[in-house]
């Protein structure tokens, strides 16, 4: 297997997490006599870029299809997210009616709906049939296909070209990274803005956050390494932040590499220097992280038996991809965690890959009153412990188990 960007051989394994089921194909009832798909879970790191990357083991068209179950709109927080994000766009750049915003991966108009508000053009482009046909429900123009340069040239032909251009959650979703964002720079305005929002790899190693590997998510990506990328397609990073989303993401702004409009900020150096200062550009960083996945795995595991032995009930909360990388790894089961609740009706009566733990609605809590509730999505767990905060009326902790395991006894500490 060769890096994605670089072609070097890879042969640094970063971390394995054995075989895994695609991470949101749930199952139906019908389906769980029946045999499942299981491909390798195994990630590696490139010594020369240091792109973190897994191999393409399940096609990317048969993940995205037409039964996606990921709607971004049942997460408030993110809701919130998106809001603030268009505000501060339109702040900062001065967009109007006048203004195309394009977001590519646009799910279901989660985001484009806020830009909409304030009369700014939209289109979205999203190949999930079910979450794109929401978005149209809304009004909002949406493309249902992936994004690449083929899609690019089209819509450049069609004089689809974008002041704004986002990409939300989507540059780790891709198999061929470099034909993606030389699309991302055909379809961007000669004086256009692109922003685009990923998980930091920098968090995932020291938080260990190894539940968000799964087979969706092709790259775990440092601003180092995205920076070369996007430089070797003609386009310049001219800002960064650090924001808070998915357990700490970055937020890059890239312009046209001969756009001489927008200065670049000092945070894009700053940047550099810390992922530097950390490590990141040398193959010790990346050590070890396998002892740290085996050690959350034992703890958890641990958790569920000693719970058991004492005759408590486990629940689960969020039926989340990185949910079922976690469980999967752990080799957990419906007979160790009794239900998972989700406030996604896609996914209610449903049952989640490989540990087949029946997906439920929220009313399965005042019927069952578990004893814990372990946190899948930890990283909204403000969100769920403030909704879910009528549990401590019988006692109920939440858990969660990443990096390692906690429980937390007092709601009250969440909330403040």
């Amino acid at each position: 297997m060769k890096c994605r960007f670089c072609k070097t051989k890879l042969s640094h394994v970063f971390i394995d997490l054995q075989q895994s089921p695609a991470s949101n194909s749930f199952l139906t009832q019908e389906q769980l006599g029946q045999p499942e798909a299981f491909y390798p879970l195994k990630v590696y790191t490139c010594h020369h870029c240091f792109l973190v990357q897994i191999a393409e083991y399940k096609k990317c068209d048969t993940i995205f299809d037409n039964q996606y179950v990921y709607f971004s709109s049942y997460s408030s927080s993110w809701l919130k997210h998106a809001e603030q994000y268009t505000e501060s766009m339109i702040d900062r750049f001065g967009f109007n009616a006048a203004s195309q915003v394009v977001e590519i991966a646009s799910n279901d108009g989660y985001l484009l709906q806020y830009f909409k508000e304030h009369n700014i053009p939209v289109l979205g482009i999203e190949p999930t049939g079910n979450t794109a046909q929401v978005a149209i429900s809304k009004g909002i123009e949406t493309i249902i296909e992936f994004f690449g340069t083929e899609l690019a040239r089209e819509m450049v032909k069609d004089g689809k070209k974008a002041d704004l251009l986002i990409g939300n959650n989507v540059l780790a979703h891709v198999p061929n990274i470099l034909d993606f964002v030389a699309g991302l720079k055909l379809v961007l305005k000669d004086d256009g803005v692109l922003t685009m929002e990923f998980p930091h790899l920098m968090q995932l190693v020291e938080n260990n956050q190894f539940d968000t590997i799964y087979h969706e998510h092709f790259s775990y990506l440092s601003f180092h390494t995205v920076k070369q990328i996007f430089e070797s397609q003609g386009l310049e990073l001219f800002d960064v932040d650090e924001i808070p989303t998915h357990g700490g993401s970055l937020r890059i702004y890239a312009k046209h590499k001969d756009d001489k409009s927008k200065a670049i900020s000092a945070n894009v150096r700053t940047l550099l220097q810390k992922e530097a200062s950390k490590g990141m550009t040398t193959l010790e960083y990346y050590n070890n992280f396998q002892e740290k996945a085996i050690r959350a795995k034992s703890m958890f595991n641990n958790f569920l038996l000693q719970q058991k032995m004492a005759g408590k009930t486990v629940a689960g909360y969020g039926a989340a991809a990185k949910g079922n990388t976690f469980l999967n790894y752990c080799g957990v089961g419906d007979n160790q965690i009794s239900f998972v609740v989700d406030a996604n009706p896609y996914k209610q009566n449903k049952y989640l890959p490989a540990s087949h733990i029946k997906v439920v609605d929220e009313n399965y809590l005042e019927d069952q009153k578990p004893n814990y509730i372990v946190i899948f999505p930890w990283n909204i767990k403000e969100e769920i412990v403030k909704n879910l905060s009528y549990v401590e009326r019988w006692n109920c902790k939440f858990v969660v188990a990443i990096p390692f395991l906690k429980i937390l006894d007092e709601v009250q500490s969440m909330l403040i």
